[in-house]
């Protein structure tokens, strides 16, 4: 790249310097493209913000200044002090007033502080009484703000000692990098924790405030590198670790609700994952059960269901069992109702899945491995959905009860762009009337044919009105999409 001038000398700003840079930089560019990128990137008001902060803090350094004095609080409440013997006269209440005022208190107590330079925390000084025949003894001393340290620990069942179970990602301890998986706790400020229960540790922890002084001796065991989670799952269940009797420790749960998107940090422990909500900024993980763990728990809480198979009516009203195929990959099974017959015939709709019974070995603890977990609701991994350009539209599904305006909402988004969202063309078995075109208003096709496609599983959603069949089959759907468009369906709640 060609030497750029300042034309301002060597005492040029840095803000001015960018401020002058697209400018300069334009002959050089070879696309508009490039050259509006560089025009929004320099233009940025923040990076001018910056740059002016920059600028003020070199400024800052070259003068060098020098504090006055160390306790402006200190004279400003002698100050006060001597003016209440004073005559309040107009002038002195009003400083009276100003002084009083919490802001310019805690100002002046700011300006106190860098005067003095009093940054960093005061931590207590190290033991003499160190035992230096343990030369794998480590003294940490951590400071502990107002959030959980994120440690657990346990006894050894082998050695009886109180080692460290595990560290939570993103907190106090792990930030540290000083706590270690499996390193044995001998002192917490110098109180012996050799003979003391965890319970009794972790109430000594809690009642730490400031600095913490650990004696561990290290594990020996050397840690895998640590990896950024990026495995996303949807809570398929509520969970409160308040009311779980099973957690190693109820502070360091993670409380989700069903829909919950959660950010897996760690599955290092079989039985207990740490994970954190999707999006939440607090970098600390919390304990939630582990998918196996919580289908164990749940298999065995439930008991042995017979479903009775349904019965079909001999007027073959092939009201009967339909199962949803998938559409798209992306897409979840899901029903449809267009059109002006969709009030009319929502009473006439009963689906439901096809019949199956509950096996039950799939609930007996030893053989539940062999068997499809599907049917117990845990977690489900997903993925945040980045539509390529060449991809398909995934379908919008429209869900509500009756009257609450699903065919308003789908018609206002067609008018919006009609080259964007389309909707299915519902099938019927009803005659055509005159001002009806096959494959506008429906798709007419034969009560035989109706029922050999329901009986095939290719319609989404379908019922009876008045002797007639209407329904919406994946074809329908499937045209839509392969039109470069958004299909719109409105589907029953259930």
């Amino acid at each position: 790249m060609p030497a750029l001038s300042t034309g301002a000398g060597s005492d040029t700003g840095l803000y001015e310097l960018l401020a002058a840079l697209p400018a300069q930089l334009q002959p050089h560019v070879d696309s508009q493209e490039d050259l509006t990128f560089l025009w929004d990137m320099f233009g940025e008001k923040s990076l001018h913000s910056l740059v002016k902060i920059h600028e003020k803090l070199h400024y800052y350094e070259k003068q060098n200044p020098v504090p006055i004095l160390h306790g402006a609080a200190a004279l400003a409440d002698d100050l006060a002090e001597e003016l209440q013997s004073k005559p309040l006269s107009s002038e002195i209440r009003e400083l009276l007033k100003l002084l009083a005022k919490p802001n310019l208190k805690a100002l002046l107590s700011v300006h106190d502080t860098v005067a003095q330079k009093n940054y960093d925390p005061v931590l207590p000084p190290m033991p003499d009484d160190i035992d230096e025949e343990e030369d794998s003894v480590k003294i940490i001393r951590l400071v502990k703000n107002r959030e959980p340290l994120g440690a657990t620990i346990k006894r050894d069942e082998q050695t009886g000692a109180i080692v460290v179970a595990r560290i939570m990602r993103g907190g106090a301890a792990d930030r540290s990098g000083l706590i270690h998986v499996g390193d044995e706790l001998r002192e917490v400020n110098g109180i012996p924790v050799d003979d003391k229960k965890p319970e009794e540790i972790i109430h000594i922890l809690a009642q730490s405030q400031g600095a913490i002084t650990f004696k561990i001796i290290p594990s020996v065991k050397e840690e895998m590198p640590v990896k950024e989670g990026k495995m996303f799952i949807r809570a398929l269940f509520d969970y409160d670790p308040n009311e779980d009797k099973a957690i190693p420790c109820k502070e360091a749960g993670l409380a989700f609700r069903k829909g919950d998107i959660l950010q897996i940090m760690s599955q290092d422990d079989a039985t207990w994952w740490q994970a954190k909500h999707e999006g939440d900024a607090n970098p600390r993980a919390g304990l939630i059960p582990s998918k196996h763990f919580q289908e164990r728990r749940f298999a065995l809480r439930r008991p042995e269901v017979q479903i009775q198979p349904l019965k079909i009516s001999n007027r073959k009203s092939y009201e009967e069992a339909v199962e949803c195929e998938e559409i798209e990959e992306d897409a979840e099974c899901a029903g449809h109702n267009s059109g002006s017959y969709l009030a009319g015939f929502r009473r006439s709709f009963r689906l439901s899945r096809k019949d199956k019974k509950t096996n039950k070995s799939m609930y007996e603890c030893k053989k539940s491995d062999q068997y499809d977990t599907a049917d117990i609701p845990t977690y489900e991994e997903v993925a945040k959905y980045r539509r390529q350009p060449n991809d398909k539209y995934r379908l919008v599904v429209l869900v509500g009860p009756v009257g609450v305006g699903l065919n308003e909402l789908k018609r206002k988004l067609l008018i919006s762009d009609t080259q964007h969202y389309g909707v299915t063309v519902p099938h019927t078995t009803r005659p055509r009337r005159s001002q009806e075109s096959d494959g506008v208003e429906y798709i007419f096709i034969s009560k035989h044919l109706f029922e050999t496609d329901v009986q095939n599983n290719k319609f989404i959603e379908y019922g009876e009105y008045k002797n007639n069949y209407y329904g919406t089959s994946l074809d329908s759907v499937r045209s839509v999409l392969a039109k470069n468009k958004v299909c719109l369906l409105d589907v029953q709640p259930h």
